[in-house]
């Protein structure tokens, strides 16, 4: 593993995201002193935290998976997981709503999921879901340790027996007619391939290998933090700072001075320069190549995945019928991909992920109200509408959403509205994400493994990049693992692997 060279005993994290908290507490765990730097108020970047007329909402990722990666980084300096956050185990771990007035809950225990397939769909798709899971453990099992949690020097990396194995499970095929091996069942087919979306791309196009997200969403267990999502980057900040890091709120960097291929101080726009002797940054790729002054160059430009838009609702009711999260599927499926990612329109018949945090959290909202969070996907600045557009766009496909919610079920929610926050592709473009999506570089097979923006900057000595658009990828597990990659850079020590099997139960959690 190439690592950085000369000496690294001062690091400067340029970012308090996810990938930035867990880069530092490796970091810490080695010895080195680290200096956090984030524009920001407080820790999240992504996973960040909006007040909003007494509703506490989170602004990223609400579904966590694999917390046994947030663990390791709680670990290397001596700290755990369950002693900062409450993870409460959620099931069912989705409740899937179909066009035709059909329901199924998504259970990551076996013997729960087969019964309910049953329930839903009869025996021969139940033994189906039984093959599938068997078939999705077993895809984790080859690619996790090889092909995520490694970082990456040449494409000949990928030579190894693990590569074999990947390809006998079929990992090279596609997804959906992998997942169609097992179910025959258009509706359970969805719920084992919609995962795709989150790296950008349709399940009849995605590699079979990305079925590892669905082993996550619905093998690994779903967990939900106590006090929202953003209880788990505020928990990694006060364990950072515990450990002796550094934290710069309100710390905007400008600039980066070098001298011979190394970055020796990080510029602040208030004028302050902090000298270093490596860093890590984690900004979207945009910003981290504007700040090195450019961009790697590569044969093809990199596409983005799709972008969405967020409505975050503080409501005076709720609706029994919605579990904490919530699939809306449309009657629409092809289609809507089509438009997602190939002509640039919004979805004409909307799959929807409706979350309610104040299911197993009500202080997250006044006494009496509930917080809803409604994500719609769409298209991309670059392959649909503009930035520009969403400004007018927005409110009308707001409006849109709300009667499509009315539509499906949800009596009354735009008159239960007391507090409300609209979250479109101008927005996610306002924070400097590329393409007006916070979802970064697409899993195309050329964006993937070896072949996605590495984590190492050629030209640049002691730079090593954190977050979604380097490597492994998209997704909150993926990004706590490329902060520990980037860790393992600077100190030259091999990070500490991922389970190969099942995750570990967490202390008083259960599977």
């Amino acid at each position: 593993m190439r690592t950085v060279p000369g000496p690294t005993d001062h690091v400067v994290v340029v970012g308090a995201g996810l990938s930035g908290l867990a880069a530092a507490l490796h970091l810490l765990g080695a010895g080195r002193r680290v200096t956090v730097v984030e524009q920001g108020t407080g820790p999240g970047g992504r996973a960040g935290r909006v007040e909003l007329g007494g509703y506490r909402v989170d602004t990223g990722p609400t579904v966590l998976t694999m917390p046994h990666l947030a663990d390791e980084a709680f670990a290397a300096v001596g700290d755990s997981l369950h002693r900062r956050v409450e993870l409460i185990p959620l099931h069912p771990a989705y409740r899937a709503r179909f066009a035709d007035g059909s329901r199924l809950d998504v259970h990551t225990d076996g013997d729960a999921m087969e019964a309910e397939v049953h329930r839903f769909a009869g025996g021969a798709e139940a033994a189906g879901y039984r093959r599938l899971r068997r078939w999705l453990e077993r895809m984790y099992r080859a690619q996790m340790h090889r092909f995520i949690d490694t970082n990456f020097d040449s494409p000949f990396q990928l030579l190894h027996p693990d590569l074999a194995r990947l390809a006998v499970l079929g990992g090279f095929g596609r997804l959906d007619p992998q997942i169609g091996r097992f179910l025959s069942d258009p509706r359970l087919r969805r719920v084992f391939s919609f995962q795709s979306l989150y790296a950008g791309v349709a399940p009849s196009r995605a590699l079979a290998a990305y079925a590892v997200i669905a082993y996550m969403d619905t093998v690994a267990g779903v967990w939900f933090p106590k006090g929202g999502m953003y209880a788990l980057p505020r928990a990694m900040a006060d364990a950072a700072a515990d450990a002796g890091g550094e934290f710069r709120w309100s710390a905007e960097v400008t600039g980066l001075e070098r001298a011979a291929g190394r970055v020796q101080a990080v510029r602040l726009a208030s004028g302050e320069r902090i000298a270093c002797d490596a860093v890590v940054l984690t900004p979207d790729l945009p910003v981290a190549h504007r700040l090195l002054g450019r961009a790697p160059r590569r044969p093809v430009p990199l596409r983005h995945a799709p972008s969405a838009v967020i409505l975050h609702a503080g409501t005076d009711r709720t609706w029994p019928e919605l579990a904490h999260h919530t699939l809306s599927f449309g009657a629409a499926w092809e289609r809507t991909f089509h438009e997602l990612t190939r002509s640039g329109r919004v979805m004409s018949d909307p799959s929807l992920l409706i979350t309610r945090p104040t299911t197993h959290d009500p202080s997250l909202a006044p006494e009496g109200r509930h917080l809803h969070y409604v994500l719609a996907p769409c298209p991309n600045t670059t392959t649909g509408p503009s930035a520009g557009t969403w400004r007018g766009l927005g409110p009308r496909y707001r409006d849109g959403l709300l009667a499509e919610l009315e539509r499906r079920g949800l009596d009354g929610f735009e008159a239960s509205i007391d507090q409300e926050l609209l979250v479109t592709p101008v927005d996610w473009t306002a924070q400097g994400h590329a393409a007006g999506t916070p979802f970064s570089v697409s899993h195309t097979f050329a964006q993937t493994g070896p072949f996605r923006p590495r984590n190492l900057v050629r030209g640049h000595d002691n730079v090593v990049l954190a977050g979604c658009g380097t490597t492994p990828g998209v997704g909150v597990p993926t990004v706590l693992v490329s902060g520990k990659l980037a860790a393992a850079r600077i100190t030259g020590l091999p990070p500490a692997k991922s389970a190969r099997r099942r995750p570990p139960v967490l202390e008083g959690q259960s599977r």
